[in-house]
Order: structure tokens, then C-alpha cells, then sequence
């Protein structure tokens, strides 16, 4: 080997063993041996994830709440229910773990709501959505009312 040559860190070459070997430092407090600017990364990744899992699944149970409620096909009633259950309890599992996140909620809502008309919109031409969503936009509320009853 050269000896300016880089070793590869294993965050480049194992990440799970970069994981473990991170664990390992940290438990026994070995902290000049850590590789600080990859797990700085990975930390601000953590938040990130977490920002990226609720824009997504909130789109996703606007997407479910306007086909219950605009798209009269009573077949498929059953499976968007189904939908919204299983996308509000993920949210709550979310804000429980993370209620920092509640704030996010609100600053993502209106882009999630046009992602969520823009799928439906192309889905089903033949029916009528509204250019904004026409309820309460609270958290608990979206998380809780049936907005079809």
C-alpha cells in the first residue's frame, strides 16, 4: 500500500458492520475512535426518515380518505377503510415515538393533500374533488373522524 493511500472506512465497504462497530465504540465509551462525520450523518438521516415515513403515510391517508368519501364505488369501500385504519395507526405509532413531528404535520399537510388529489384525480377523472381539503386539518381530527359518516 502507498502510504497516502485512503483506507476505506467500513462505512463504505460493511455498513451493518460500521453499525456494530459504532455500538461497540459507543457502549465502552471509546469516543476518539469514532467515525464522527459518518455518524453525524446517519443521526441527521434518523430525522429525516422520520419527516420523509410521515409525508408519506399522511399522503397516503388523504389518498384513502378521498376515495371513501368522493368516489361512489361501494365495492372498494371495505379496502380503503381498511387503508385509512391501518395509516392512522401508523401516524399515532409515529407522533407517539416522535411528537416533535406534530408541528411537521401541518407544514406538510397542503403538499400531501396535492399529491394525494393528484393520484386520485388520474385514478377516477369521472368523479369531483375538491381543489383543498374542505374538513378540519388537526391532527387528531384526520387521525380519528370519519369524514364519510
Amino acid at each position: 500500500m502507498t502510504p497516502n493511500a485512503v483506507i476505506p472506512s467500513s462505512y463504505e465497504q460493511d455498513y451493518l458492520l460500521w453499525t456494530e462497530e459504532t455500538v461497540d465504540r459507543l457502549r465502552s465509551k471509546k469516543f476518539d475512535s469514532l467515525d464522527l462525520e459518518n455518524l453525524i450523518e446517519e443521526v441527521l438521516d434518523l430525522g429525516r426518515s422520520q419527516k420523509r415515513e410521515l409525508k408519506s403515510r399522511l399522503g397516503e391517508l388523504l389518498e384513502h380518505l378521498l376515495k371513501r368519501i368522493y368516489v361512489m364505488m361501494p365495492d372498494c369501500y371495505r379496502g380503503w377503510v381498511e387503508s385509512i385504519i391501518k395509516q392512522r395507526k401508523a401516524l399515532k405509532d409515529l407522533l407517539a415515538d416522535s411528537p416533535s413531528l406534530k408541528p411537521y404535520f401541518g407544514e406538510v399537510f397542503d403538499s400531501s393533500y396535492q399529491y394525494a388529489l393528484e393520484i386520485v384525480r388520474n385514478s377516477y377523472p369521472q368523479f369531483c374533488f375538491p381543489e383543498k381539503w374542505p374538513f378540519e386539518q388537526g391532527i387528531d381530527t384526520l387521525l380519528t373522524f370519519n369524514f364519510w359518516e
